[in-house]
């Protein structure tokens, strides 16, 4: 019998009552891995009827205590590194040294959230007025809710639910129904810390689900990593139920080379960024903007591409895996032609793409363009895959202009040896997460991750402080308080505090 996904209700894995089930397939092998089931609505009512509930009791336990679970959890995470990387490498297809990476820096956030803390110390000034003080303190909000994407399953819904809970609140995740297995293990880790039941919950489904729970009287506010598309219905839908909302969506980034940088570090640096995870990563670099006289080392960054070769997760020469799904696959292999079509150069073609023992994987090859031009859909588009755009430019200006009338702003790169150059670029250029020499800026988790324009929807950012502030509300006190009769007999009729 296939493995049925379960749910995670009230502290129990359960098997849903749902008769609507999708298969989850290894995109390397199309092997059916397990089904997962759209939950039913009951479901889902139960999911955050148990979180409502658990939150009356969660939001005041020490807070002390609640970073102590997330150092118990992070210790687990840990031990189980490896098992997990394996695991996703088979929920995703990813090689096993890149699945293990998602696994670490989902774990980053993880001790970050054991910081807790300090993150949820208010302010206070004594004696604002006579005998006046006023206190600030950070509360949780109650039940939040988590919509997390199929490229990073580990690591997005590490950026979510452990900081939220760490913050005093309760937990609905509903992870990516193509990659439900590595999350399951999150949660069983997550058991083994000692949750307390009803902290987390976990249901499985589509838009269906996911309309519930933003539309659900008793939620408060909901985080999301994907699609543009789907970010904009995410953020519609739940602002129009007075929810608190973040969407993380789609990108273009844009990596600027400069002549004077090191040559071998740009090409290595652009090889890793644009094809490392077939490009399923929202913070790819997929156009290499060349400034003057680098775009002579186009050529040879061709022959980089060409030695990467995709290949099954446990392959230790692959480079990267395949693409998500069939669906996934046919989408880039038609940009790809729509490039060719539309005028650009296809110096190096990966559609045809085979790797040996494994003829049924989503597989595309390292693919670069040259004559890119913005009109170019190629250029325009988030191709998600393993493609490069290379677009030349005279000068720095330029580059800066090119990369900021891009509607997105999630992350971008330069590369130079000047500092003059690198003040310039990150002073002026109009993207969120800024990498100087660095080809994918993630930022580390006590900073914030802090995409920009049509990257982003909402208000408060991901992880970091931004996140300790969006799974919060600020509640500020003023009293005042005498040991001895001092005050006027006299009623103070105006708002001044005196």
């Amino acid at each position: 019998m296939t493995h049925q996904v379960p749910l995670f209700l009230n502290g129990e894995f359960v098997q849903s009552a749902s008769t609507q089930k999708l298969p989850v397939l290894n995109p390397a092998t199309q092997q059916l891995l397990a089904e997962v089931p759209m939950a039913t609505p009951a479901e889902v009512e139960q999911a955050v009827a148990g979180a409502k509930e658990a939150f009356k009791t969660w939001r005041n336990v020490p807070v002390p205590e609640r970073a102590r679970l997330m150092m118990r959890y992070q210790a687990l995470l840990k031990e189980h590194h490896d098992e997990l990387g394996e695991l996703l490498s088979q929920d995703t297809g990813k090689t096993f040294e890149d699945a293990k990476g998602d696994v670490w820096r989902g774990i980053e956030v993880v001790e970050q959230a054991a910081n807790i803390p300090s993150g949820m110390m208010g302010e206070t000034v004594e004696n604002v007025a006579n005998s006046v003080d006023t206190n600030s303190y950070v509360q949780p909000l109650g039940v939040c809710v988590g919509i997390t994407p199929f490229n990073f399953p580990a690591m997005i819904p590490l950026w979510m639910f452990p900081l939220s809970i760490a913050c005093g609140n309760t937990f609905v995740l509903k992870p990516s129904e193509q990659v439900p297995l590595t999350p399951v293990r999150l949660i069983e880790l997550l058991v083994e810390a000692g949750v307390p039941k009803g902290v987390v919950q976990m249901v499985h489904g589509g838009k269906e689900q996911v309309d519930a729970l933003l539309k659900h009287p008793d939620t408060r506010a909901a985080s999301f990593v994907g699609s543009t598309p789907v970010g904009r219905h995410i953020y519609e839908t739940g602002t129009a139920s007075m929810k608190r909302v973040q969407c993380m969506t789609g990108a273009k980034n844009h990596s600027v080379i400069m002549p004077d940088a090191s040559k071998e570090q740009v090409l290595n640096n652009l090889v890793g960024s644009s094809v490392g995870a077939a490009g399923q990563r929202c913070m790819a670099i997929s156009v290499a903007v060349f400034v003057g006289e680098s775009k002579q080392w186009v050529d040879e960054l061709k022959d980089r591409l060409a030695e990467v070769r995709p290949g099954a997760w446990n392959d230790p020469e692959a480079g990267y895996g395949p693409l998500i799904n069939k669906a996934a696959k046919e989408r880039v292999l038609g940009f790809i032609q729509a490039g060719k079509e539309e005028g650009a150069t296809c110096l190096l073609d990966g559609s045809d793409a085979v790797v040996e023992g494994h003829p049924d994987g989503n597989w595309v090859g390292p693919t670069l363009f040259t004559d890119v031009n913005e009109e170019m859909s190629i250029y325009r588009e988030e191709i998600f895959g393993p493609v490069l755009c290379c677009v030349t430019v005279d000068t720095l200006e330029e580059a800066i202009a090119l990369v900021n009338r891009n509607p997105y702003g999630n992350g971008t790169s330069m590369f130079t040896q000047s500092g003059g150059a690198a003040r310039k670029f990150q002073h002026e250029i109009e993207v969120g997460n800024v990498g100087i020499n660095v080809p994918i800026p993630v930022p580390l988790p006590f900073f914030s991750f802090t995409g920009w324009k049509g990257s982003f929807m909402g208000d408060l950012h991901a992880y970091g402080k931004q996140a300790v502030r969006f799974y919060t509300e600020t509640k500020t006190v003023t009293s005042r308080w005498t040991y001895q009769e001092t005050e006027s007999k006299q009623m103070n009729l105006t708002i001044n505090l005196k």
